[in-house]
């Protein structure tokens, strides 16, 4: 990563291919992103009332909390809603929803001063998406609901970018995961035991680049990406919504990020829902199989 772009008027396919490159890019908020945070601020708050959310875990036991995350998550997740508002950060975004698929928005919430940091508040290692079985081509969108800090936002480790990290990707199993581990993620309190790809060596995390920008604000950047989440340290909860998105056309051309360490088996782009009407990517690509050899 060596460029960061803010409010580039690049087309998505231009777009795209920096993105492919290891460039970030960040936007203002749009209407769409502001109507999401507004819309999941008003599930948080409701969940967690009559409770600040950002600083519930200061008055709640950790079980608590994570009954209230497990109520809360699936909720925002599947709600309808919170496609639609996808559809509109897309559409505002530049994007060809006939063209660009995404998968569900995840709300997330990291918990300051290791309150909670396994199961259903995990709190990310330095990883790449691609570890997990994303596809080369993935982008990720990641959104801050409420006003963030150096202290409680993200990072990207750049110089992993063209670097090879030895990890055991080999040995995740994204069918698997979908089927055992994933539904699981809030019985781990304490410890988070559900195998993840990690690094096998040590990894240097200076230097970083954390991007602080405002509710609503988009940071975009490639699913191969070495990134993680920072330990929280503001004393205030971070709350941010991050979805996934893959451009039809560069699946089928097996376009996307070089792979240069990632080794697992699977993919997860069975769970992308084209822009326009949710149809899922995976019975498009077998249409399209079946159209080629007719």
């Amino acid at each position: 990563m060596s460029t960061i772009y803010f409010d580039s008027i690049f087309s998505d396919e231009i777009r795209r291919k920096h993105l492919y490159d290891g460039q970030v890019f960040v936007f203002s908020p749009c209407a769409s992103a502001i109507a999401l945070c507004d819309f999941a601020r008003g599930m948080v708050e409701e969940a967690f009332a009559p409770l600040d959310p950002r600083e519930a875990q200061h008055s709640l036991p950790v079980e608590k909390y994570v009954d209230i995350l497990a109520q809360l998550k699936p909720a925002f997740i599947h709600h309808p809603e919170s496609k639609q508002l996808i559809q509109g950060i897309l559409k505002e975004s530049g994007c060809d929803l006939s063209k660009t698929y995404f998968d569900v928005p995840r709300l997330r919430t990291a918990t300051s001063d290791r309150y909670l940091t396994a199961g259903i508040a995990y709190a990310f290692h330095p990883h790449r998406d691609t570890w997990y079985s994303a596809p080369q081509c993935q982008i990720n969108w990641w959104i801050p609901v409420y006003d963030i800090t150096p202290e409680n936002a993200m990072a990207f480790h750049s110089r992993y970018w063209s670097q090879p990290v030895k990890n055991t990707s080999r040995d995740y199993d994204y069918a698997q995961w979908t089927k055992e581990s994933r539904k699981n993620a809030a019985q781990h309190i304490k410890t988070d035991t559900r195998k993840q790809p990690h690094a096998e060596e040590t990894l240097e995390m200076e230097p970083q680049l954390r991007l602080i920008t405002q509710v609503g604000g988009m940071i975009l950047f490639s699913g191969a990406q070495m990134h993680s989440t920072i330990p929280n340290t503001s004393g205030y909860t971070r709350f941010s919504i991050d979805f996934r998105t893959v451009h039809f056309d560069d699946v089928i051309a097996q376009k996307g990020a070089p792979n240069i360490d990632s080794a697992c088996t699977g993919t997860s782009l069975g769970d992308f829902l084209r822009g326009t009407d949710f149809y899922p990517i995976t019975d498009t690509l077998l249409l399209s199989t079946t159209n080629n050899l007719l």
